[in-house]
């Protein structure tokens, strides 16, 4: 599930050079974001799971909350929630993690490419709340982790098979797997926020409504959305 060009471009390049594999490659013909450098993002599939530490402000401390993604959509939808819990809230600390290689959140002793408990739980943590956008069915992520931990503190967004002809940010909201549906989780999950976050709650679900009437009316996303780009 590569998340930028770079990545898809690794993943097509490890899978021509294999060997004995059946490898199926999907992709269409939109335009991708692109979040790393040809090398960073070898290394990102190669290690198939990683923290993105220029996307977290939890370096050296405890996080508050583990934002994770799994797909090149939901990817831009959580870094894009993170920029907004940013800004709202400059002391939270968000550890944001990327998974490319599903199988990592398997235990190792279930499949050779799992995570041992020990690597899984320095990721994830096991006691802090975990918001976890997956492109593709939520049960999926827990039936792969349910072993872990911190499996009760895992709150996965993902498909829910709603929506037609809809605008990108329309398809994410009705699926709940938008940047506004993902703050939301945080704030909801994130112990000290729950009351301290009331208003920012608020306006997230205003923006919701007010982006979903100008999809209707216009039937595109408002330019703030469709020219958004990760700013450090």
């Amino acid at each position: 599930l590569p998340p930028d060009a770079n990545c898809l471009l690794s993943v097509a390049d490890h899978c021509l050079g294999s060997v004995d594999y059946v490898n199926v490659i999907v992709a269409d013909k939109q335009l991708h974001p692109q979040y790393l450098d040809v090398e960073a993002a070898t290394r990102h599939c190669e290690k198939g799971i990683g923290i993105w530490s220029w996307a977290s402000t939890d370096e050296n401390v405890e996080p508050d909350v583990v934002i994770a993604s799994a797909g090149d959509v939901v990817t831009a939808a959580a870094l894009a929630a993170t920029a907004i819990l940013g800004e709202k809230f400059p002391d939270l600390k968000v550890r944001f993690v990327n998974v490319v290689d599903l199988f990592k959140l398997q235990p190792s002793t279930e499949h050779p490419h799992g995570l041992t408990d020990r690597d899984f739980d320095s990721v994830f943590t096991t006691d802090k709340p975990v918001v976890f956008a997956f492109h593709g069915y939520p049960a999926l992520i827990h039936k792969l982790a349910y072993r872990r931990a911190n499996h009760e503190n895992m709150h996965v967004r993902g498909y829910k098979e709603k929506g037609s002809i809809n605008t990108p940010l329309g398809l994410t909201i009705v699926n709940q797997v938008d940047r506004f549906s993902l703050a939301i989780d945080v704030i909801d999950r994130v112990p000290r926020l729950k009351d301290s976050g009331a208003h920012v709650k608020g306006w997230l679900q205003d923006q919701i409504l007010e982006h979903l009437a100008y999809a209707n009316e216009h039937g595109i996303d408002t330019p703030e959305i469709q020219d958004w780009k990760w700013t450090p």
